[in-house]
């Protein structure tokens, strides 16, 4: 591949973007941000001003950093820190993990999404890919030269939302022997019952293929909803890959932590591509993780009650539009609303709402083909802050759909 052209790795076609016929996500992404007013609201990310990291994180890390044996660590992280994270994370999954075996600590999720997608993927491989799904899981399987095949998500019959599981099994049919997808769903918030997992595990068991699940919202979840691991089902354990991370919930984004729970017989490949891009996790931060899990469940059930209270504030706003579609989830801090009634591109609304409302929404194409219809949205702000960008988002879209007769 020649790279003189820098957009070549994420080039698609973008409806409604500035040189449609060539522009690629990162173009679009680029000439949308560029027109930013000043003092504009940026709702592509938590608020960790609004929601600061847990009180006892700065305490942590300022001890380690003051521990100069603390500066290095193995590829895989501190052995005393991943054997508390097996411990851990044992207890959320449901499952037996070994620090040794089965834990790999990364500069986060998306360093673990990156390292283990080049572990299993080659030029022209065949991978299913959930559509929509988190924006760069796409667009690193395209720098690997993959052949991905999108397996949209459907709202769901009896099973409530999932994987259109007829489209998963031709594309293992196909020759994929990957599927990768986030759960809860990000951008719907979407979260899958265990009998939709049940299906993507027996097909995946019956296709001998691997699955990456992306699980970083797996405590972020409203209203009670159950939540089901799938490498914890039955045959499930020796073909999933599982990130997991404390940036969102626990907003500790900023020391960039994440863990990898993989088999055993992929761990030393992660292993490998970490050895050769980041080195490790970063060792002081990496601390951080052996009290993550531990004893904060009164800690998140406070923070989700706050979220959950914005998700409702939400909602209230945008459905003072009668035409917009909106379902929200019961995991994540996202809004995924369908403006399709407006006949106008995911750019080019973006564009309208932060050149005219001042809020920085995420355009649908970000998250893969047949998603221009939808902007996504993280309520994780101050209240009044967003309470009041919330009436001028609307004020926008009322007039953009006022001046098309809606």
């Amino acid at each position: 591949m020649a790279f003189d052209d820098p957009d070549q790795i994420t080039r698609l076609r973008i409806p409604g973007s500035p040189g449609a016929d060539h522009a690629s996500a990162r173009a679009a992404d680029l000439a949308l941000i560029a027109q930013a007013p000043e003092g504009f609201l940026d709702t592509t990310h938590f608020d960790t001003v609004r929601f600061p990291p847990p009180p006892w994180a700065a305490d942590v890390f300022d001890a380690a950093q003051r521990d100069g044996a603390m500066a290095y660590s193995p590829y895989r992280g501190h052995l005393p820190v991943r054997e508390a994270v097996a411990r851990n994370v044992s207890g959320l999954m449901g499952m037996d993990l070994h620090a040794d075996e089965n834990i790999v600590l990364v500069p986060g999720t998306q360093a673990g999404l990156f390292a283990t997608l080049s572990a299993l993927v080659g030029a022209e491989d065949k991978v299913a890919l959930a559509t929509p799904d988190y924006l760069f899981s796409g667009r690193i399987l395209s720098f690997l030269g993959a052949d991905i095949t999108h397996v949209p998500l459907l709202a769901g019959g009896n099973a409530g939302p999932g994987p259109d599981m007829a489209a998963l099994a031709a594309a293992f049919a196909g020759g994929a022997r990957l599927f990768v997808f986030s759960h809860p769903n990000n951008p719907t918030g979407a979260v899958f019952s265990a009998e939709t997992l049940a299906e993507i595990a027996r097909l995946a068991i019956a296709a001998d293929a691997t699955v990456l699940v992306d699980e970083l919202y797996a405590r972020l979840l409203h209203d009670g909803t159950p939540y089901h691991h799938l490498a914890a089902l039955p045959g499930m354990a020796r073909r999933t890959v599982t990130l997991l991370g404390p940036s969102k919930t626990e907003s500790l984004s900023g020391y960039r932590l994440g863990v990898v729970v993989a088999p055993p017989a992929l761990s030393p490949a992660i292993e490998d591509v970490l050895s050769i891009t980041a080195l490790r996790a970063p060792a002081y931060a990496q601390t951080l993780l052996a009290h993550w899990l531990a004893e904060d469940g009164p800690w998140v059930a406070a923070r989700i009650r706050d979220l959950t209270a914005l998700r409702a504030m939400t909602e209230r706003h945008l459905r003072r539009l009668p035409w917009l579609k909106l379902n929200l989830g019961q995991g994540t801090a996202y809004a995924w609303p369908d403006v399709g009634a407006l006949g106008m591109s995911a750019y080019a609304v973006a564009e309208r709402l932060l050149v005219d409302a001042g809020v920085l929404v995420s355009p649908g194409y970000q998250f893969g083909p047949d998603c221009n219809a939808h902007f996504r949205v993280c309520y994780a702000r101050d209240e009044g802050e967003w309470d009041a960008a919330l009436d001028r988002m609307v004020g926008v879209l009322s007039d953009l759909g006022t001046a098309r007769g809606l």
